[in-house]
């Protein structure tokens, strides 16, 4: 049986996440210790849309750090004050734009 905990994105205590790939080891150790296999399923499934949905090239170097940002908000993972300063430096170059190319030609 599988080790359970309590997750910060459902709030229910569930299996935790077992076997996934992870971006970064630093991200791996953060998610592993929050997030439950069922949300990771979710995010999963959730991260093909997002990398169609922002064309997200991965010979892009912007591009990873830009679904890691994704996947970060989908995860609430800084929503609990551990937000960096505003000041602090962006894990993205200024000149990436998240907002999706719809927006734009909408207006």
């Amino acid at each position: 049986m599988s080790p359970t905990l309590l997750c910060t994105r459902c709030l229910r205590e569930a299996p935790a996440i077992e076997g996934a790939v992870f971006y970064t080891p630093a991200l791996e150790q953060e998610v592993r210790a929050r997030i439950c296999v069922d949300c990771w399923n979710e995010w999963q499934r959730a991260e093909v849309m997002v990398i169609n949905e922002l064309k997200l090239n991965f010979m892009d170097a912007q591009a990873l750090p830009a679904l890691i940002d994704q996947m970060r908000e989908f995860f609430a993972l800084d929503a609990e004050g551990s937000r960096p300063a505003p000041n602090a430096p962006s894990s993205l170059p200024p000149d990436v734009n998240l907002k999706n190319p719809a927006d734009d030609e909408s207006e």
